[in-house]
């Protein structure tokens, strides 16, 4: 089980759960077509992003559930994007992770510096034992991202997916607890 105490707080980030007011602008970036290019969801409306944040969790109680929550910047409580914790398996103690920036604020290592903060609330406070992140091998800057954080490419899936009307690839990154408590 995993009930962090919220915010979470990075050098320049604080990630927390969703409220209600960060409805517009999660929908600014949300509602467009390029970021919405390699990730699962379309475009959505103001009303699809209001009803994801009021389903929105921030722990995680049972196995096949994820954290999803907003990062914001410190300095001015300012919305830069969205991260996901999934808890894939007690079992195999296993966990995935997701995200997705404004491309307002992309290029400033805010998405380096909220997916390190998964890893570390995955191996520290959800006790995992490998974290996964699945890319669309055409997302170069989400790839270069996992890199920076020290996860290794472990597959690259071929044609693997019916993707938005188009067959396309998939890398699969990985790290373990005991290499990422390595590099602490």
């Amino acid at each position: 089980m995993l009930h962090p105490a919220y915010p979470l707080r990075t050098e320049r980030l604080l990630l927390r759960p969703f409220h209600t007011s960060d409805a517009p602008a999660l929908h600014a970036y949300q509602s467009r077509a390029d970021v919405c290019r390699y990730i699962p969801y379309p475009p959505r409306t103001l009303d699809t992003v209001r009803e994801r944040i009021d389903a929105a969790t921030s722990v995680l109680d049972e196995p096949d559930s994820a954290l999803l929550l907003a990062v914001v910047r410190s300095e001015d409580d300012v919305l830069v994007g969205d991260v996901m914790l999934r808890w894939i398996s007690r079992e195999h103690a296993n966990g995935e992770i997701g995200y997705v920036f404004d491309p307002r604020y992309q290029g400033h290592g805010y998405a380096t510096e909220a997916a390190n903060e998964l890893l570390r609330l995955g191996f520290e406070e959800l006790d995992l034992h490998r974290i996964i992140a699945r890319v669309d091998a055409r997302n170069a800057a989400s790839i270069a991202v996992l890199q920076r954080i020290g996860m290794r490419q472990e597959a690259y899936l071929r044609e693997n997916e019916w993707f938005k009307g188009e067959w396309t690839d998939e890398i699969d990154f990985a790290v373990l607890a005991s290499e990422w408590r390595s590099w602490q």
